[in-house]
């Protein structure tokens, strides 16, 4: 039996370019580092962050539904709402029971946890919020989304650390192609820009420490990189039978071509050094889409201005794409949002392939040696895209690769 092609129909994106998915193309596109000095992190050895501008939860998801939710939550359902109309969907047209949610989150409603643990021990036990359970549950993102949209399907949590909203993405293509869904909402978000995660990362080394520049803090494969800049985003992707949005007169975005997932199993924080588990991602990616490494016309890098992961990652792509295709990391204008980087990163990698003009990585001054890719720099480049990968690699070894293409 011949596998349904799977269509990406709507777009939805908060980052910290801007509220919205044309919002946050500009920004990425304009190469402006959005990395500031933070108010909430006053005092930490990091003091820096990447964070949605001037987001309303209350006009956004409404003022009562805001009180209930963490913050990663409030902005996963405002893309929603933005990919759903980007789709031309309603709640009120179609089936509920074949509509389901996929969300991607790293390490969950960190703002809630952090909150309520400092009112429990301020001002006491009884001043512990009574939905505070319901609001740092992992399972009430996607169920919240699902509440909002009225989608009565599958609703599901993927955790694969940094890979997470890629993860989201590759199990929703399963539940179409099965024919447990007909329209699948999926993508991932985080929200932990807060002194104990911030903190947290520092101890580990993972976070740049240049706190006299903060702008110039994230910067993919350059040679003067020193960690990666923690952020917060959401995306959602509506995706749905490629025939079935033909049928509705509904022209695809892209088409979610193929995916391939792996594991690492090395080391809880570090790449392979060989980048194997990332170069199977690939291979499989590429299979799984009926396509050649010369097929592709531009990679998505997960680029997170690390030491280890921007060595080990311009291997993997120089080795499975000898021919140099473009590549570009777009976590030097947007920090790296965790859970939601994946899904934040398929969306981008879909605009490229629309506007036929890869955004450029912002910062990258001074290539590393290491690195011998088709890097874009300074401006974005006007490239006609039919092919694209978007990689993305997270804590734990988790490798998850996507295969973009145009309809």
């Amino acid at each position: 039996m011949t596998r349904p092609e799977i269509a990406v129909t709507g777009l939805g994106m908060l980052t910290p370019a801007g509220i919205g998915v044309e919002a946050t193309w500009r920004g990425v596109c304009d190469g402006e580092a959005t990395a500031a000095t933070a108010s909430q992190l006053a005092g930490l050895p990091v003091d820096f962050c990447c964070s949605v501008p001037s987001f309303d939860a209350g006009a956004s998801v409404g003022r009562r539904t805001a009180r209930r939710l963490d913050r990663s939550t409030q902005l996963v359902i405002a893309a929603a709402k933005e990919a759903l109309h980007d789709a031309a969907l309603s709640p009120a047209t179609w089936d509920s029971t074949r509509v389901g949610v996929v969300t991607g989150l790293a390490l969950g409603a960190s703002q809630t946890w952090e909150n309520q643990t400092h009112q429990m021990r301020d001002r006491g036990p009884r001043q512990v919020s009574p939905l505070m359970i319901t609001m740092i549950g992992p399972s009430a993102v996607a169920g919240e989304v699902a509440l909002a949209c009225q989608a009565h399907g599958p609703s599901l949590m993927t955790a694969t650390a940094c890979a997470s909203g890629a993860t989201a993405l590759a199990l929703a293509r399963d539940l179409l192609t099965t024919g447990e869904c007909d329209i699948v909402l999926a993508g991932g978000t985080e929200s932990c820009n807060t002194p104990l995660i911030a903190t947290g990362l520092a101890q580990l080394g993972a976070l740049s420490t240049r706190c006299d520049d903060p702008a110039a803090a994230s910067r993919p494969f350059d040679r003067s990189r020193d960690g990666f800049v923690l952020g917060e985003a959401a995306a959602v992707l509506v995706l749905e039978r490629a025939r079935d949005a033909t049928a509705r007169g509904h022209r695809p975005r892209a088409l979610l071509a193929g995916c391939g997932s792996t594991t690492d199993a090395y080391h809880p924080t570090a790449p392979h050094p060989e980048g194997r588990g990332a170069k199977h991602a690939m291979r499989l990616a590429l299979a799984d889409a009926g396509l050649t490494p010369h097929d592709v016309d531009y990679v998505n890098a997960h680029g997170t201005s690390t030491l280890l992961n921007d060595t080990v990652e311009a291997d993997t792509i120089s080795t499975v794409l000898p021919h140099g295709p473009f590549v570009t990391s777009t976590k030097g204008v947007l920090g790296h949002s965790l859970g939601a980087t994946g899904a934040v990163e398929a969306a981008l990698t879909i605009l490229s392939i629309q506007n036929s003009l890869i955004p450029p990585t912002a910062n990258l001054e001074n290539p590393d040696l290491g690195c011998d890719l088709n890097l874009v720099t300074k401006a974005a480049a006007e490239q006609r895209v039919n092919v694209a990968l978007s990689n993305s690699f997270g804590f734990g070894g988790h490798n998850v690769v996507l295969a973009f293409r145009t309809p």
